[in-house]
């Protein structure tokens, strides 16, 4: 395992720091939202695994985001983790838009942290300063000098990004980027942030900043590419070869519109072309499965079978002609082994016999790590799904933690669920549900389908202004008796964040899923999933009339019509 770099120093040559902003770009996915608690798992995860500097969130957003960026930099930032291919904590970064106000918020988010960074940015291609900023050239330039100044005598490692820099005019952007290293930033991230350029284009540009740009020597090029036209990898891979010794990346290449450079592509790539490229990272490769596990069940967003290093096929060979090569000589068909990034077959076979201390074991082997109270809840779990089918596999556990730990902290939970529907009669659902006060409540409602029946009695109990956007669901495993997982997305109507005026409801999205053998029950947890996480942002009370439940009902017979 490459030795890490010293935090504040300046890298050597031939190392890339690895900078994840899964926690505050890849959140901003619609849908992707996650709880404080999951962002710290990731956070420590993400530790765990290598990386060199952690950007935990945007703290002026919201006071949530500010708690979480607080509660990273004290649990993460502040000193060793355990587990972590380095005795150094990682960089606890935090982002800014260039006022004042919101560097304050960010620095009161990371100051805790053993090696804190802002982050802070403004735009400087055309189109956005005419259409967003309404500003001038000499206007951002005065605004960079007086913003990455301002951060520098709060901390003394500032990042700046030129926003929109991929469509920037280079001469205007070599003096923006010159401004803010005399104003003292120590790293200048160069964002593709539309995903607008090509691998030469990209490539031009960086090697362009690092000929012409005064004092670029005193700062680190960092890039951070959008997967627009599918070329994120690529344009920060051809960064890198340009110069750029900071890679801005995502785990399984989350983020806004088609997502980020992914971390675990930037990452294989170096390692796997080292003859070529001639660079290292910190990163400890044999995790990188488990922290993308951890990441898709925390944002419910499933990574795609093809997915290149973590996709379920991506060590998979179905052709005879391939499976032939693999049976004489690895290297026929694979570039590198799958236990380089963590992936590994089940050592146990665990069943309906298997005890507490067989399920502990295949968790921490799999990357995770409960509490007695979680482990008795998935635990419990584990038996009633071992009673019902054979083997429990991987996928299967996975499953159940996911649905264990979403439903940890949840107001409302499914108590009992029974529904009625065929090819004659009306499909009916009654559903009882346990509130936060603990009591009961049952309600019973007709729908297009068993599904929406159930959704709209869970309506009727929850009573919380949302529309049903996405509905989905599939087998965990293969078999007669596999898993079902149900996957869902929630959008809280305007009415939702009358007591949160800084969250735009409009454009909040809140996912849930549940796991079960039975998928009506699964269909339910996810659904209850979905509407808790908007519950807890923005702590919305019931209303007393039908008026929520009418509101809901009416999105929710197209969401379903597959499970129908």
């Amino acid at each position: 395992m490459p030795e890490m770099i010293a935090n504040q120093a300046m890298p050597p040559s031939d190392y890339v720091r690895i900078f994840d902003t899964t926690l505050r770009d890849g959140e901003q996915s619609p849908g992707a939202t996650m709880t404080s608690s999951e962002k710290l798992e990731i956070a420590l995860a993400l530790a765990k695994l290598g990386v060199d500097v952690i950007e935990t969130g945007f703290p002026a957003a919201s006071p949530d985001d500010l708690l979480a960026v607080q509660t990273i930099a004290e649990r993460v930032g502040a000193a060793a983790v355990p587990g972590r291919p380095a005795p150094t904590p990682p960089i606890i970064c935090a982002l800014a838009r260039a006022t004042k106000v919101d560097i304050d918020k960010a620095w009161e988010g990371v100051a805790r942290a053993a090696h804190p960074r802002i982050h802070t940015f403004l735009a400087t291609s055309d189109i956005h300063l005419k259409h967003k900023l309404r500003m001038t050239r000499a206007e951002v330039l005065d605004r960079v000098r007086a913003m990455v100044a301002y951060a520098r005598d709060l901390c003394a490692d500032v990042e700046f990004s030129p926003e929109d820099a991929g469509r920037s005019e280079p001469e205007f952007l070599y003096q923006v980027l010159e401004a803010a290293i005399a104003a003292g930033a120590t790293t200048l991230n160069i964002p593709d942030t539309v995903g607008y350029t090509i691998p030469s284009e990209f490539g031009a540009l960086i090697a362009g900043i690092r000929k012409n740009v005064a004092g670029i020597d005193r700062a680190i090029v960092s890039v951070h590419c959008h997967n627009d036209l599918g070329l994120a990898t690529a344009n920060a891979l051809e960064g890198i070869r340009a110069g750029a010794r900071q890679a801005e990346v995502t785990i399984n290449g989350i983020g806004e519109r088609a997502g980020n450079t992914a971390l675990e592509e930037i990452v294989m790539a170096l390692a796997t072309r080292r003859a070529v490229f001639g660079l290292r990272t910190g990163i400890d490769t044999t995790q990188i499965a488990t922290v993308s596990r951890l990441v898709s069940a925390a944002t419910g967003f499933n990574v795609q079978p093809n997915k290149a290093i973590v996709g379920a096929n991506a060590f998979a060979h179905e052709s005879g002609i391939h499976q032939d090569g693999m049976l004489k000589h690895q290297e026929t068909y694979e570039i590198m082994r799958p236990e380089m990034v963590g992936v590994t077959q089940t050592r146990l076979v665990l069943g309906k016999h298997s005890g507490r201390h067989a399920l502990r074991n295949r968790l921490e082997e799999l990357g995770y790590h409960l509490d007695e109270a979680q482990l008795a809840a998935a635990f419990a779990s584990f038996k009633a799904l071992a009673d019902k089918k054979k083997h429990v596999t991987d996928p299967d556990i996975e499953a159940i933690v996911s649905t264990t730990r979403a439903q940890a902290d949840d107001l409302y939970t499914l108590d009992a669920l029974q529904v009625a529907c065929g090819t004659t009669g009306m499909p009916t659902a009654t559903v009882r549900l346990r509130g936060p006060d603990g009591a009961l409540h049952v309600r019973a409602a007709i729908g297009t389908g068993p599904v929406d029946a159930a959704y709209r009695a869970i309506d009727e109990i929850v009573r919380v202004p949302s529309s049903l956007l996405e509905f989905s669901v599939h087998a965990v495993t293969e078999g007669i008796d596999a898993l079902g997982e149900v996957s869902v997305r929630v959008r809280a109507d305007a009415t939702s964040s009358k007591r949160h005026p800084q969250h735009d409801a409009a454009a909040r999205v809140f996912h849930g899923h549940g796991a079960d053998t039975d998928i009506l029950v699964a269909s339910a947890k996810a659904y209850l999933t979905a509407l808790n996480r908007l519950l807890a942002t923005y702590g919305v009370e019931p209303k007393d009339d039908a008026a929520a439940s009418e509101s809901n009902q009416s999105g929710h017979g197209a969401a379903v019509e597959t499970a129908r």
